[in-house]
């Protein structure tokens, strides 16, 4: 499971750059044809580990509900973004890894709540979620290098 705790690390480095160096207009840009930005895309990301590996094993989420209710899954950006909000994630991007590495290391998943993602897989334990966790951020991250190539070829 170390690996996996890794790689993900290694994801959010890329989703923290982009975020970091994106003018903040860019990162709340919705090309036609795209439903959501790249600031949803992050944010969401953050949102649905906390959602797979705290949510679905009954313990609390290590990061507010307003976030959960802004960028989870079935929600779609209006188009803002606070500075407060910029900086959470931020923040967020790497200690919620940390925390959940921890935390699976010391023993403190013991229940789970099985559960099938929309991608028809079904989750049966936190190495489960741990896993699909990474599946999924790897999906997103291939939106945002999708949305950043429409964004920069259209200006």
């Amino acid at each position: 499971m170390e690996k996996l705790f890794i790689i993900t690390l290694e994801n959010r480095k890329i989703l923290y750059k982009v975020l970091a160096n994106t003018p903040k207009a860019q990162l709340l840009k919705i090309p036609n044809g795209y439903r959501n930005n790249i600031w949803w895309n992050i944010a969401h990301v953050v949102v649905t580990q906390q959602l797979l590996v705290y949510g679905l094993t009954g313990l609390p989420l290590k990061i507010p509900s307003a976030l959960v209710d802004k960028f989870r899954k079935g929600t779609v950006p209006d188009g803002t973004a606070t500075d407060e909000e910029f900086d959470l994630i931020k923040g967020f991007m790497f200690s919620t890894i940390e925390w959940a590495q921890e935390d699976y290391e010391i023993g403190t998943f013991k229940e789970f709540t099985e559960y099938t993602t929309s991608a028809n897989v079904t989750l049966k334990d936190i190495d489960d979620a741990i896993a699909y966790n990474l599946f999924h951020e790897g999906l997103h991250l291939g939106v945002i290098l999708s949305l950043e190539k429409v964004l920069m070829t259209k200006g």
